[in-house]
């Protein structure tokens, strides 16, 4: 088994203390990629092991511009920023740098990209058909979500499913994310794929001053 396939076996496993003694003892398996182009350090990132992550890249001599938008590494974003085709590239499953800032909480980073020309109604390239908006809406990022509107991202862009960004503030209970939603023109009257309104997932999720909040909205009372 080479390094690669050991390093994704203990991923897939969840052995991250393994993973961790393995890469401290293996010179070169933090440059790690799945076979999709996928790196190992992004794949930690989406499972919330984010001290791993930024173990691996201390070892690594540079970052792609994703992997820095996802930790939140302004010096090692830097070097991709000169390039506004580098800013607007998509990563091996279909996101943007600004997805992943959006997503994973940093807005200080979707400040940077958003003025280097990032564009804030990218499309995920992949079946998710996520924009940034959606990306920030449900991780709850809501000063990136406030910056994305700013820069014009579309407040009723659907998603898969026929999700819009207030199907998710609804869905987390956010209340903070469905008042600048609705304040930037969200519409609450807008159903999803199966017929559901922002107010009738946020019932069905447990959230019941939010859901009257959405329906007062939609009836105009």
């Amino acid at each position: 088994m080479n390094p690669s396939e050991r390093c994704f076996e203990l991923l897939k496993a969840g052995d991250f203390e393994a993973l961790r003694s393995f890469l401290d003892q293996t010179p070169g398996a933090a440059e790690t990629r799945d076979s999709t182009g996928v790196s190992l350090l992004m794949h930690l990132v989406y499972r919330g092991q984010r001290d791993l992550a930024a173990a691996i890249a201390a070892r690594r001599q540079s970052l792609d511009i994703f992997e820095a938008a996802a930790l939140g590494r302004e010096d090692r974003l830097q070097p991709h920023l000169a390039d506004a085709g580098t800013v607007n590239s998509y990563s091996a499953d279909g996101f943007t740098a600004l997805h992943f800032a959006s997503y994973f909480g940093q807005a200080a980073i979707a400040h940077i990209l958003l003025e280097k020309g990032a564009k804030p109604d990218a499309v995920a390239n992949n079946p998710t058909r996520v924009m940034p908006l959606h990306s920030a809406a449900s991780a709850r990022n809501l000063e990136a979500a406030r910056l994305l509107l700013d820069h014009g991202a579309l407040v009723n862009a659907r998603q898969q499913a026929g999700w819009v960004p207030i199907h998710a503030a609804a869905q987390n209970g956010d209340r903070a994310m469905v008042d600048l939603l609705l304040q930037r023109g969200a519409d609450p009257g807008l159903t999803n794929d199966d017929g559901k309104t922002a107010a009738m997932v946020a019932a069905d999720k447990g959230h019941p001053e939010i859901a009257a909040l959405l329906t007062k909205q939609k009836t105009g009372s």
